[in-house]
Parts: C-alpha cells; sequence; structure tokens
C-alpha cells in the first residue's frame, strides 16, 4: 500500500568550475550541493492538489487525464512541476502502476523574500517532485540514476535547454565531476521515443556524474553581490561566439577543460596548491570570454571577490553564469576564511551561511 503521506528533502547547488563550457558535449563541469533546500510532501488525498508555499499558491487543483497533467493557474511558475507530475505519472503508468489522488506540497528556502540567489529553485523543485512520487508508488527505492533522469527529461521539456548539473546536484548530493547529457540530443531522442521507460534505461551518449571528495580541511566561503543575473540571457551572449569567433570559443574550451582538470588533480592528489591554481585559471577563462563577448560576466564585485580571496591565500571565481548572483571562494584555514567574510561584508558582499551538503535527495 502506498504511505498515507512522506516528504523528501532536496539540496540547491552551486557551481565550482567549468560554466559555460559544460554546455559542449564532453566538456567537465565540478557542481556541489549546497545545504540550502526544497522540502516536497506528498499526502494521500480525495482529489488531486498542489501547493507552492514560496509563491503565496494553495490547495490549486491539477488533473492528470491520459497522461497531460494540468494545473489550475494561470501563474507560470507552476509549469515546472506541472511538467514533472507528467514525467513521472507517464514513467509510473508505463510500469503498470496507477496514481491515485494527492495532495502535494513544496516548500523552498533557497530563495529568501523574492531573492533569487541562483541555488537552483527550478531544478530542485522539479527533482522534489520526481523523487516524492516515486518514493510514494514504487515498491522498490528509486535509484538516483532514476530520479536524475527523469527530472533532466522533465526540465528539458519545461525549459528546452540547461546542462542538467544542477539537477545532478540536487540528485546525488555533495561535489561532482559532471558533463552534460547535451539538451538537443535529449530531445532528439525524446521525439523519436514512444516509451519513456526505453530512454530511461539508455545510456546517455555524453553523460558522466561522478562524485569527488574535496579536502575537508578548505574552506568554502559564499558571497552574493546583490545583483540577480539572467543565466538564459548571459547564457545565448556567450554561445553566439560559437558562430562568429569560433577560433577564440575553441580556446575558451581548451582553457576551461585545463582548470577544471588541475582541480581535480588536485583533489586526487590531496594538493591545495594545485586545487586553487585551477580555481585561478578557471576564473580567468571565464571573464576573458566574457570581455570576447562585450558581456560583463566578471562584474566589478564579483572580480573583487576574488582579489580579496587571493588576499587570504585562496582562490575566488563567479558561480554559475555570473553578471551577478554569487561568487564562490575556497580559502586553506577556517581562520582566514572568518576574515575574509568580514572583509567582503565591508566592501558590499553580503556573505552567505551557505556550505556544501553531501546528501541528495533523501526522504526525512
Amino acid at each position: 500500500m502506498p504511505n498515507k503521506s512522506l516528504t523528501v528533502k532536496v539540496p540547491g547547488k552551486l557551481m565550482v568550475a567549468g560554466e559555460f563550457a559544460v554546455l559542449e558535449p564532453y566538456q567537465k563541469l565540478i557542481v556541489m550541493a549546497v545545504d540550502r533546500f526544497v522540502y516536497a510532501t506528498v499526502e494521500d488525498g480525495d482529489e488531486n492538489l498542489l501547493t507552492l508555499e514560496s509563491f503565496g499558491l494553495h490547495h490549486l487543483r491539477w488533473k492528470n487525464d491520459n497522461d497531460s497533467v494540468r494545473v489550475d493557474s494561470q501563474d507560470k511558475r507552476v509549469n515546472f512541476v506541472e511538467q514533472a507530475i507528467e514525467v513521472v505519472s507517464v514513467y509510473l503508468r508505463e510500469q503498470s502502476i496507477p496514481m491515485t489522488p494527492i495532495s502535494l506540497k513544496i516548500n523552498s528556502e533557497l530563495d529568501e523574500e523574492g531573492v533569487k540567489y541562483g541555488l537552483g529553485s527550478s531544478a530542485a523543485v522539479v527533482t522534489a517532485v520526481i523523487t516524492a512520487i516515486l518514493e510514494k508508488y514504487l515498491p522498490d527505492r528509486p535509484s538516483r540514476q532514476l530520479i536524475f533522469k527523469l527530472a533532466a527529461i522533465s526540465h528539458v521539456k519545461t525549459q528546452g535547454n540547461g546542462s542538467g548539473a544542477d539537477i545532478a546536484a540536487s540528485t546525488y548530493g555533495g561535489f561532482l565531476q559532471y558533463s552534460s547529457f547535451q539538451a538537443d540530443w535529449l530531445l532528439d531522442e525524446l521525439s523519436r521515443t514512444s516509451r519513456l521507460t526505453s530512454l530511461v534505461i539508455k545510456d546517455w551518449k555524453y553523460l558522466t556524474i561522478k562524485k569527488v571528495e574535496f579536502p575537508q580541511n578548505l574552506s568554502v566561503c559564499v558571497g552574493w553581490t546583490g545583483q540577480p543575473a539572467s543565466t538564459a540571457k548571459l547564457v545565448d551572449e556567450i554561445l553566439v561566439l560559437k558562430e562568429e569567433k569560433p577560433a577564440q570559443f575553441q580556446q575558451f574550451l581548451m582553457d576551461s577543460q585545463q582548470a577544471v582538470e588541475e582541480i581535480l588533480n588536485g583533489v586526487t592528489n590531496a594538493s591545495i596548491l594545485d586545487l586553487l591554481e585551477g580555481i585561478r585559471k578557471n576564473r580567468y577563462c571565464l571573464a576573458t570570454i566574457g570581455e570576447i563577448a562585450d558581456v560583463k560576466i566578471e562584474t566589478d564585485l564579483l572580480a573583487e571577490l576574488a582579489e580579496l580571496a587571493e588576499r587570504f591565500e585562496g582562490a575566488g571565481k563567479l558561480s554559475g553564469a555570473g553578471g551577478g548572483d554569487c561568487g564562490i571562494a575556497f580559502i586553506p584555514s577556517a581562520e582566514q576564511a572568518v576574515e575574509l567574510l568580514k572583509t567582503w561584508e565591508s566592501v558590499g558582499i553580503q556573505p552567505l551561511s551557505i556550505q556544501p551538503y553531501s546528501k541528495g535527495a533523501h526522504l526525512i
């Protein structure tokens, strides 16, 4: 029998290195799950209801007719949830598991008072919905791979693009080495696949997800620059270089890969110096491609965030698409990290109490 009520806890993410490049085949990125969460609670009900606490949307009715889910709301913020329910319901039907009426409640602490920090909110919400419904209806615990693939399918169907790294962080937790499945490849496979199950069990050509263990004595500092950025807009402005300045774009890919490899070598060899040097190299190659594209990826405040990290024997850079949002720094000692956070605050960078989180989506 299905559980009467269950709640899953799903972490958000921050990118560590390899941004923009990850959208190209086989390019490596490092992403980490963070200790801010989305919660999804599923309860048996007399009818299908959806509550999105963070958006002030309560008890929205939704229908699931012939694997087409429609939420009774004009608010576009329900679209990711709507698609996630639809994808997981199709998968369950293919396993001959019917969905009974449920009440689904989602609460996110990834954003505060409407401020978006770039912690992967939509991806974490989708992962939470997929995980909660699979946990409720499957006879056995869902695998990480199943959760990731269904969430990736749902997210790409809604958004039309994206690397999936944020979904990987929310699903697996910890630090990950990641190469994207490539959104175009996935959309093409979806168009040619009659059964979702076939796509889920298939090997995804470009995808790589590997856990990596960063040194425990390396402090992670996160700072908010107070400027929310449009990831989609920045990505479009960088990717246009593939056509307009292909040689420089290829150089960027090579530089990004070299930087990420240096970080991974530092992890493997327990060399903090190599790891920090890789962070610095990634910072500069991102700033350079921004200059080539005439796009301010590394804003003045993000540059100051990184330069101040250097003063405390560490390394810092933008996290994500840049243009504002968060920066991240790695500092060799806890004492220096405390001083860095104070210094950031003195120049108008808001320190965030965010740390890596080792667990992916899980029941609580």
